[in-house]
């Protein structure tokens, strides 16, 4: 495990540095006030990832906005929200000591209160245990972030994940929705391709496809650094899968999507890859994402699945002039309803309290009926059955890119009310003999 006490050290020797060089060159971080003007009395919402890239970007646009309509309604507890930013090159770098600086600085020189990331979770948490500061994570999904809680809560109370579920609550959401897959292609055999870094649960994943009846002709694992998927593609061909899940994280999806797509693969693709669901994937693949279905939330396609699913979407269109992503919402809720409710419920800024009435929230946001903590500091799941949804709480629907637009195909509730079908590739596959 990281030496936080260590890193901390060492990295505010580089503080100093950065301070000084601030003070004399002018150089500046990502600051972005959200009132008319600056006040010490604002309270800071940081915003770390990598923000010149299209997921962080997205997320620093949804805290921008946030704030904004929360000053504009006068703010919480009087005071109004200032986001400051720190670019941590998350995608590009992967460097941990770049990133600890990048949060470090957010922290000291910037004078966050609290922090929303995207990604560098466990390394994240150590620092703000450090310096007693909130950080809510709303990109990464693996359930050591938060079992941290359940084991050490005094060290880890600090991080609370409120933009995805954990990835065994995401697995079991996948394998649901299978049933749902195999209900529209009558197809039964599946493959994975998937990181290193989900093959701890893999095997009970296909324990339980199986128990429901599927075969599982591929398990293929591959570097989380790789670029070009021609021979895994060619083996998931050679296996004869059906149906493609593919296990694949960030921008690693575009060259996955454009081989899919280049090569004509004769199988569906269902569940990824993660990139797969943001608005912009589109212009990025130059349309070659055409029917694969990724996971992602009703906001992204305007389904109205709260009461404030619809006007989220069209103020962050109206706001940057883009549709809003599932890193985007999952921002702009953390802060619009989440982490405002919780501070007038507390009724200060002081983190032990704010924590508590953290562990209280139960609010609507765009993306569910009801956001509710669980006793790690994860989201509360509910449970959506094959055909409709059987909760109010946090869940994840799939989405098919067609035509330029991505529609809801799970649950099928969804799919129905949006008047949406499930779409085959339009080149030759095992659909083809299919009435």
């Amino acid at each position: 495990m990281l030496n936080s006490k260590a890193l901390t050290k060492i990295q505010s020797i580089i503080l100093i540095a950065v301070i000084v060089v601030a003070a004399l060159g002018g150089a500046i971080a990502y600051v972005l006030l959200t009132g008319e003007q600056q006040s010490a009395e604002t309270i800071k919402i940081g915003v770390i990832a990598d923000i010149d890239n299209t997921e962080g970007k997205s997320i620093l646009q949804g805290a921008k906005l946030a704030a904004e309509q929360i000053n504009a309604e006068g703010g919480v507890l009087g005071r109004n929200f200032e986001i400051v930013a720190e670019d941590d090159d998350w995608e590009i770098k992967k460097d941990v000591n770049f990133a600890s600086n990048a949060f470090l600085k957010l922290i000291s020189v910037d004078g966050a209160d609290f922090v929303v990331s995207h990604g560098f979770g466990l390394t994240y948490r150590e620092i703000v245990f450090e310096h007693k500061k909130i950080l809510f994570n709303v990109g990464e999904a693996r359930d050591e972030y938060t079992q941290g809680v359940l084991d050490n809560y005094e060290r880890y109370k600090y991080f609370f994940r409120s933009g995805t579920g954990n990835m065994t609550a995401a697995f079991k959401g996948s394998i649901e929705s299978l049933l749902v897959c195999r209900n529209y292609t009558g197809f039964n055999k599946i493959g994975y391709i998937y990181f290193h870094t989900v093959a701890s649960i893999m095997s009970s994943t296909i324990d339980a496809v199986e128990e429901l009846g599927f075969e599982v002709v591929l398990s293929e694992p591959v570097a989380d650094d790789v670029v070009d998927f021609s021979s895994h593609f060619a083996k998931a061909e050679a296996a004869g899968v059906e149906i493609l899940i593919p296990f694949i994280f960030y921008s690693l999806g575009i060259p996955f999507v454009r081989e899919y797509y280049d090569r004509q693969a004769p199988m569906v693709m269902w569940g990824g890859p993660s990139i797969g669901s943001t608005n912009n994937f589109w212009q990025i693949t130059e349309g070659k994402c055409e029917y694969i279905t990724s996971a992602g939330f009703p906001v992204v396609v305007g389904y109205p699945l709260t009461s404030k699913t619809t006007s989220t979407r069209d103020a962050y269109f109206e706001r940057w002039g883009e549709e809003i992503s599932s890193n985007a919402a999952a921002a702009y809720d953390t802060i619009r309803f989440i982490l405002a409710d919780a501070i007038e419920r507390a009724g200060t800024i002081e983190t032990d309290a704010v924590i508590e009435a953290l562990e209280e929230t139960d609010v609507e946001t765009s993306i569910c009926r009801r956001f509710i903590f669980t006793s790690s500091h994860d989201i509360f799941v509910g449970e959506a059955g094959p055909n409709r949804i059987s909760e109010d709480y946090f869940f994840v629907a799939m989405l098919q890119w067609q035509n330029g637009v991505q529609v809801p195909v799970y649950p099928t509730e969804l799919m129905e009310e949006a008047g949406a079908t499930y779409t085959f590739p339009d080149w030759s596959g095992p659909w083809d003999e299919l009435e």
